[in-house]
Formats: structure tokens, sequence, C-alpha cells
């Protein structure tokens, strides 16, 4: 139960870190595109 709880929360933290980063790189691959 210890590593799920931990897996979880892993993740909760790193998701919101991933989200900015990878819409910057949208915006950066768009303006590329554009």
């Amino acid at each position: 139960m210890s590593k799920g709880s931990e897996k979880p929360k892993k993740v909760a933290k790193k998701a919101p870190q991933k989200t900015l980063k990878e819409r910057r790189a949208d915006k950066k691959a768009k303006e590329k595109l554009a």
C-alpha cells in the first residue's frame, strides 16, 4: 500500500509541471509550424 500511495502522489506532483512544460513546447511547436 505504501508503494501505491507514493505512486499517485508523485504523478500528481509531476502532472502540473509536465503540463506547463508541454504547454510551452506546444506553443513553440505551433509557432515553428506557423
